[in-house]
Parts: C-alpha cells; structure tokens; sequence
C-alpha cells in the first residue's frame, strides 16, 4: 500500500481505530481497578492514611460499599468491551466483508485477554496497594457517576436471586479475629513467622474465647494455709512454697478467708521479732471470688483495673473450683516454650521412640502449643480429660484408645483419676507396631 493509501485510510478509519484502542486501554483500567482493589486490606490502607496518604482514605471509603465498586467497575468494563468489539466490527466489515465478522471475533479475543484482562490484571495483583492509590481519585469519579445504576443493577439481581430462595444479606464473612488468625498461620507456613510469635499472637486472640476455668489451678493442687496452724508452721508453709500468694482457710478447705502474700508475712515477722506472734488472719488480704465462666480478656482487664494478682474461682453453686492468676493468663499470651524444638512443658516428657509421656493434668492448650498438635480442648480442659470424654469411660490401665490422629494409652490411674498417659501420632504408632 502507497502513502497515498496510508494516508487515505487513516484519514477515513483513524477515529475508529484509536477509539477502539481508547476502549481497549479503558477495559484493561477498569480491570486492574478491580483486581488492585479487591486486594489491598483496609489495615493497609488504615496505617497508610495515618501516615498522611489522603488517596488511602479514598480506597477505604470505596472499599466500605464494595459491592457498589465492584458493580460500578463490571459495568464500565462490560460497556467498553462491548463497544470496542461492536465498533472492531464495523471496521472489519467494511475491510473484509462477510469474513470481518469472524476476524474480529478473532482479533478482539486475543486483545482484550491480552491487554485488557491478563496483562491489568498482573501488574495490579504484583503491586495492588500502588496501583489501587494510583486509580483511586479517577475510580471514586466514576463509581459516583454510575452509582445509580450501579445500585439498580445489584437490586434487579438480588430480586432475581430471591425468587430461587438466594439471599445475599446472610453470607458469612471471616470475622477480624478469623482474618488475623489465618493471616498468621499463612505467614507461619510460609517462614515468615517463627512458631513462638505465632503462639503469642494466637494467645492474644483466645483471650475472649476461653474461660478462667480452663487456665485455672483446680483446688486439688492449690497450695493453701489452714488459718488454725501455728504461726511458726504456716510461716514454714510460706517459704516452703514456690507461691508469693496463697489462700488461707478455716475449718474447711472450701472456706476461703483471705490470701496472704509472703513479703507481708515476712514484714510482720520483722516488726515483731517473733514468728508466734504473727497474726496470718490479720495480714491477709480480702480474697475477691470470680465465676468460672468470667472469659479470660474480661478477667485480664479486671485484673490490671483492680491490681489485683490472683482471685478464686466458683462455679454456679458458689463452691471453689480453683485459683486463677495473672500469670496464668499471661502465661496464655507469651507461653513457656524456650525453644522451637524442645518440650519445656511441665508433665511432659518426650521419649526415644518418638512417644510423648503425659501427666493427666497437663492442659490440652499447653500440649498443642508445645507439640505443634491441634487437640480439641471445646469439650474437656486437660489431656485426661480428653480421654475421658472421647472413651466415654473411665479407662483401666494399659488401656489404648485412637483418636484426633493420634494413640492414648493409659500408663497410671489412680482411683478414678488417670495420671499418666503415653501419646504418640499414628504414624509413629504403625511404625513402632511394625
């Protein structure tokens, strides 16, 4: 072709041609638009607007109604394609005849996966939170300007969706905490979050998931003073114990009239020179009594609020159950692992053969944050208690039971307490059979 007939081409199918290039680029906006703002996380854009990015502030807004957005932004990359297919083929037929019908069926295929789902669409996923800032301003234009129709659109849908029993208002989302969580387990397995700030991090968001029942120390292993000791034998009590604080009680266990602290103990023994002359009753501190159901983020709070350390726990009838702690709870949030690798958990013991001895008590929290395991801990509280409730039995000795993946057997029962327990997965298990 001559330049006269260059020429005279694009001086009769110019405005044409750069119209539908025009509408090719606008797809391939709208669909990077979509996919950048559908990515980026309202945290993101929270901690970029308080840096001072007014654009971040924009997308959170825009974000806020994504329905809207996302109907808005279908509804111009629909409107493009089709005009830029619809004006691509007047072109060809008037180039090509009857054949143009299929060349540019052919022809807009290749450009739009191209140019206006493929290659948007990878630049915004490789940089969603730049190229979601960059679109932002233009974006909230439009969604204002077709946000009528776009509204409209979403309610002939719903009413369509209504008539075979559909609805859209009861569609589950992760909660904040459920994000958290998976954002941290998906980070965990890539490598990028070692296992102790994992566990701390989950520590922190089963605060208001759990009880003080399930962090307490039942009353059968409380340490307590009998008010009706001698001074001498319940000072020798106090240094005796690993405890700063322990409840004391008179004529029964069960009734708690205080707690005593060992520095106040030992500073009234320095004014008076004379152990017998301590009065452990009038030291004491006033016991505060919590129910067994107060959950642990409730309890922390009045923990810090009143400066208080430790509180009893009862049950619904107001009888003891345990002893709660700050330090139980905290304990809940950083752990006590001292390392990745090693079991450092008190009533534990990792064997040669791969097998795990158990004490009964031992908490199921405590076990699957050592071990890495994910025993339900809903229905029972401690890895005997496990057994209990999945047997349905209180179980003999030697007696093995398999579930959640893994072999119990019972080492030791005492009465109908099982204190000893040998776990291992069932892998190993089959291993050690064969």
């Amino acid at each position: 072709m001559t330049m006269d007939g260059l020429l005279s081409f694009f001086s009769e199918y110019g405005v044409i041609i750069v119209s539908i290039a025009a509408l090719v680029a606008s797809s391939g906006f709208f669909s990077g638009s979509e996919t950048a703002l559908t990515a980026v996380t309202r945290a993101r854009m929270h901690a970029l607007e308080a840096t001072g990015e007014k654009r971040a502030g924009v997308i959170e807004r825009l974000i806020d109604k994504r329905d809207r957005l996302i109907g808005a932004l279908l509804i111009g990359n629909n409107l493009v394609n089709i005009l830029a297919s619809s004006l691509t083929t007047t072109l060809f037929l008037k180039l090509f005849g009857g054949s143009g019908v299929a060349l540019a069926t052919i022809v807009m295929t290749v450009v739009l996966v191209i140019f206006s789902e493929v290659l948007p669409k990878s630049w915004a996923i490789s940089t969603p939170d730049q190229f979601a800032l960059k679109v932002s301003r233009p974006v909230r234009a439009f969604v204002v300007l077709v946000g009528p129709l776009s509204a409209a659109v979403n309610w002939i849908v719903r009413k369509i969706l209504g008539v075979f029993g559909i609805t859209l208002t009861g569609v589950s989302m992760l909660s904040a905490h459920e994000e958290l969580r998976g954002a941290v387990d998906l980070l965990h397995r890539e490598g990028s979050v070692v296992k102790a700030d994992r566990d701390r991090l989950g520590g922190v968001l089963d605060l208001g998931e759990l009880e003080v029942s399930d962090v307490m120390v039942h009353r059968t292993a409380m340490r307590m003073i009998n008010a009706d000791d001698t001074p001498e034998t319940i000072v020798h009590q106090i240094l005796d114990s690993p405890y700063t604080r322990m409840p004391v009680w008179r004529e029964t266990p069960d009734n708690i009239i205080g707690v005593v602290h060992a520095k106040d103990v030992l500073r009234a023994t320095a004014e008076t020179n004379d152990v017998n002359a301590v009065d452990i009753v009038k030291i004491a501190q006033r016991p505060w009594f919590v129910p067994d159901t107060t959950n642990l983020k409730d309890q922390l709070n009045a923990f810090l609020r009143r400066r208080l350390h430790s509180a009893m726990v009862v049950d619904e009838y107001g009888e003891l159950e345990g002893l709660v702690t700050l330090e139980d709870i905290l304990e809940e949030i950083v752990g006590d692992i001292s390392d990745e690798h090693d079991i450092d958990v008190r009533g534990v013991r990792q064997e040669a053969d791969g097998s795990v001895v158990v004490e009964g008590t031992v908490p199921i929290r405590d076990l699957n944050r050592a071990l890495d395991w994910n025993l339900p801990d809903e229905e029972a509280t401690t890895v005997a208690g496990l057994v209990i409730h999945e047997s349905q039995i209180i179980p003999e000795e030697r007696q093995a039971f398999t579930f959640h993946g893994k072999r119990f057997i019972v080492m030791k029962r005492e009465k109908n307490r099982i204190t000893r327990l040998r776990i291992r997965p069932l892998e190993e298990a089959a291993a050690a059979q064969d």
